[in-house]
């Protein structure tokens, strides 16, 4: 498993970005003094999980994101700073830089300026324009582009030679030159490009013979959008069915708007040698400024699309990281099946796997056993709760348990990811000695007790929980969510003494390696009583400890603080905090109104300020806080498959999945159906993440079931009352009507309005 390339950084390359520090802070409206810090904690080898919860008072208590977009920036104006010195090297070394092109390229302030600026000198392939010049046709493109009132067939003829054997045959490779020229004119790929902004329009339309190939396409056969309006998971969806080889997609805007903002800066006359240029503009805009930009928007569209997209799954990762926690319980898991059984095992409150077996829920004959195996597992393990997995058979196995009448609580456990873990070498080196299936019902038991520490096994894109994941950027997907789980891992925290090698190696500073060597100790040595144990693993030193130290847990220690997010380099302080109450440090530690007593002011050092001091003092009143709620017990309605779902229903639900256009509800039909955007709430919102959750409890309507696709669609709103409407005053015409006649100005007017009614 690889952990986070994101936590890591080269250090000669950040110190490098420090240069950086007034640009980032103009371009995020941040202070300098605040960028400058993180880039030289980063360049020192911290990581962004430390600096946002221990390092807050260097940097003006920026957060997780801001800190990741400083980053980011510098990353992107190093990335721009180095283009442009290239650029640079490369036109002086052809011996063509000016004094005006230096300006030019010290002027810009984007890497399509540089490009452009660079195209004409950029080395190419042989192009028609290249070899129009080798056969002497400059000299009469530069005529032509004069515009002088002469016969153009008539010039033309003074240049033919054995390449060119006619006058139509050189004006067309002079029109060549021409076309090259306007292609690359930077101020002309400056207007396109605004142009494409303001008013391209993307298009796509069916391959000729793909209509039923691609029929899950259909809404884009004959489809046009302005690219300045489309919602990224539209556009993915065309350029999935572009690399599908379904459809055939344009981006471009109005030819004769692209022609109208280029010939003003070429045509100076009205004459045959004018109509020349203008052909080759025209020539110039469809053949290489329009397939050129078309490019270069459908690239950078991609990005943007891909970057929402993955927002989307990053958000969603995050909330269900942070899924209520069932906590330390004796759990019965169930991996429910028909025709193979249902795999059980039970689960100490480690999530040890203490025993396994195999039931039969689904067939009469079988049924008593089933019971008598439940039963006396419960009793001899002291289950306190059943996980049943989600997925085939599930609601059955569900009702089967219930009507043992046990009294513990059953919970429907979404398995989502769960085969995927059971075939993983993470789940083969934790149960070598067992098959996929008892894999897959620890996985489901675990997942119930912390879904954080089960689901870091697991590779995120497998969860389940995006929108297009695999049409985006991969690279660029997997940082994200390895980011989202780092910050997820390091906001919760982690109980040094039973943490798996996995969780452990998302803690800020550890990773893979050095999460082994702490579970070798562990196993070695026992278990740790206090956190400066771990600078007795081989390879953690000081740096590390620094980085992961606050982040780690080791209940009932040798110092209570261990127990809670404080830092070790504020042990001190809070020992002088103790003091000052006279109360020892047992005491402080969980008593909100005596650490509410406390000053922050009195305890500031140059080391500790007031963001520091008040995170500490906050965490004396609740030591270790899990930032997650608790679970919540559901019933689902006593519906099982799609075929029992009917328009009008009105059912209980939980939000399973959320994007841009919508959410996705499971309503305990093995088929989640669909809450459009539109049908959420009654006020209007643009995106379903403003009024929902993931795991989010619900009430839904079904408004449509289609059996054949096997898709529900839902509504939320439509079991909403609508919000009351406010009664308007206005003013009567006939009392207001005569007095504004007699005004005699729009002024008059206003001030006698506003005297009346107010503003």
């Amino acid at each position: 498993m690889q952990v986070l390339s994101y936590c890591y950084f080269r250090t000669e390359e950040m110190k490098e970005m420090i240069e950086f520090v007034p640009s980032v802070s103009a371009k995020l409206n941040l202070r300098q003094q605040d960028v400058s810090a993180v880039l030289k904690l980063l360049a020192d080898g911290a990581t962004i999980p430390f600096i946002a919860r221990y390092r807050k008072d260097s940097t003006g208590a920026l957060d997780e994101v801001q800190i990741q977009n400083i980053q980011d920036e510098a990353n992107l104006q190093k990335e721009f700073s180095e283009r442009k010195a290239f650029i640079e090297k490369t036109i002086a070394e052809q011996g063509k830089m000016t004094e005006a092109l230096q300006k030019k390229i010290n002027a810009a302030t984007t890497i399509a300026d540089l490009e452009d600026i660079y195209l004409p000198y950029k080395p190419k392939r042989k192009t028609k324009a290249q070899t129009a010049k080798e056969n002497g046709l400059e000299p009469l493109a530069t005529w032509l582009l004069a515009q002088k009132n002469i016969d153009p067939l008539t010039e033309a003829a003074e240049f033919l030679n054995e390449q060119v054997k006619s006058p139509e045959e050189a004006l067309q490779g002079a029109r060549d030159i021409i076309s090259e020229l306007v292609n690359e004119h930077a101020e002309v790929r400056a207007r396109m490009r605004r142009l494409f902004e303001q008013s391209a329009t993307i298009q796509s339309k069916v391959l000729e013979g793909k209509e039923t190939e691609g029929i899950k396409y259909k809404d884009y056969f004959d489809f046009t959008e302005p690219i300045s309006k489309i919602p990224s998971h539209r556009l993915l969806a065309i350029l999935r069915g572009f690399m599908e080889g379904i459809l055939r997609v344009a981006i471009s805007p109005a030819e004769e708007d692209a022609l109208a903002k280029t010939e003003p800066l070429f045509i100076t006359a009205n004459n045959d040698c004018s109509a020349q240029v203008k052909k080759a503009i025209r020539d110039a805009y469809r053949r290489l400024l329009q397939p050129s930009l078309e490019s270069e928007f459908r690239a950078a569209l991609k990005v943007k699309s891909d970057e929402e997209a993955i927002n989307v799954f990053a958000e969603n990762l995050r909330q269900l990281l942070l899924s209520s926690p069932l906590g330390s319980k004796r759990i019965m898991a169930i991996d429910p099946g028909y025709r193979t059984g249902c795999k059980v095992v039970c689960l100490d409150e480690k999530g040890a796997l203490k025993t396994t077996d195999l039931i039969y829920v689904h067939e009469k004959n079988r049924m008593a056993d089933a019971e008598h195996k439940v039963r006396s597992l419960v009793h001899e393990y002291g289950i306190q709760a059943f996980a049943v997995g989600d997925g085939t058979a599930g609601r059955e196995t569900e009702q089967f348990i219930k009507k043992l009448n046990l009294g513990l609580p059953v919970f429907l456990v979404n398995e989502d990811g769960a085969s995927i873990y059971s075939a993983s070498e993470v789940a083969r080196e934790e149960f070598p000695d067992y098959d996929l299936t008892i894999r897959g019902a620890v996985s489901i038991g675990r997942r119930l007790m912390d879904p954080l520490a089960e689901l870091v096994k697991l590779d995120p894109k497998s969860i389940g929980v995006g929108q297009y994941q695999h049409d985006v950027n991969q690279v660029r997907l997997k940082d994200r969510l390895d980011q989202t789980v780092v910050s997820c891992v390091n906001t919760v925290g982690v109980n040094l003494n039973t943490a798996s090698k996995h969780l452990l190696s998302y803690v800020s500073g550890i990773g893979p390696s050095l999460a082994e060597n702490i579970i070798k100790y562990r196993e070695e040595a026992g278990s740790f009583t206090s956190r400066r144990q771990l600078l007795k693993v081989p390879r953690l030193g000081a740096k590390v400890f620094e980085q992961c130290a606050g982040f780690l847990r080791i209940k009932e220690g040798e110092d209570p603080l261990d127990a809670s997010a404080v830092h070790p380099e504020a042990y001190d302080v809070v020992a002088k905090m103790a003091a000052d109450l006279n109360a020892d440090l047992k005491s402080l530690i969980g008593n909100e109104d005596l650490a509410k007593k406390l000053s922050p002011e009195k305890y500031i050092t140059p080391q500790l300020g007031l963001h520091t001091l008040r995170d500490i003092i906050n965490e004396l009143g609740k030591p270790g806080l899990d930032p997650r709620s608790e679970v919540q017990h559901f019933e689902f309605a006593n519906i099982y498959g799609i075929e029992d779902v009917a328009v009008g229903m009105v059912v209980p639900g939980v939000v399973t999945n959320i994007t841009r256009f919508g959410a996705f509800v499971d309503i305990g039909v093995k088929q989640d159906g669909l809450v459009h955007v539109s049908e959420i709430s009654h006020t209007y919102i643009s995106d379903p993440a403003q009024a929902l959750k993931l795991n989010q409890k619900v009430t839904v309507k079904v408004t449509e079931v289609d059996l054949a696709r096997k898709r529900i669609v839902l509504s939320i709103k439509q079991t909403l009352e609508p919000p009351a409407r406010k009664e308007i005053s206005r003013p009567r015409k006939d009392v207001i009507k005569p007095e504004i006649k007699e005004t005699k100005s729009i002024g008059e007017a206003l001030s006698l309005l506003k005297n009346k009614f107010g503003k």
